[in-house]
């Protein structure tokens, strides 16, 4: 015979009903679908900038502010022949500005004179 008595517990184990088997856990993972080809935002991928610019009332400068919008959608090596041209034709505008009068047009005005450019 065996040398092991029952004890309280398994009794009451003996008594109770057995448990259902365990279900298993749903399974909350998404639906694989197909995998997106390329990434929804290309950081490499030419962006306009979004920067508004204000008309001058210069048609020539407003030309070359506009031209900046070219180097929107160019990638950024691109960018710099842009730039050169547009840096070229604003100074050339700047320095029409300083160009002495011709024939026909009036000369700038003298400023006031020094009171000690007169003396006696």
């Amino acid at each position: 015979m065996s040398d092991e008595t029952a004890g309280p517990a398994d009794v009451q184990r003996a008594f109770l009903p057995p448990e259902p088997p365990a279900r298993p856990e749903p399974d909350t993972r998404p639906e694989p679908g197909p995998e997106p080809s390329a990434p929804a935002h290309d950081p490499a991928a030419p962006a306009p900038l979004g920067i508004d610019r204000v008309p001058t009332g210069n048609p020539e400068v407003d030309g070359k502010l506009a031209r900046l919008g070219d180097a929107d959608h160019l990638p950024a090596d691109g960018h710099l022949d842009v730039y050169e041209d547009v840096h070229r034709g604003l100074r050339d505008a700047l320095t029409a500005l300083d160009v002495r009068p011709g024939p026909g047009q009036a000369a700038p005005r003298p400023g006031p004179a020094q009171p000690y450019d007169h003396r006696s």
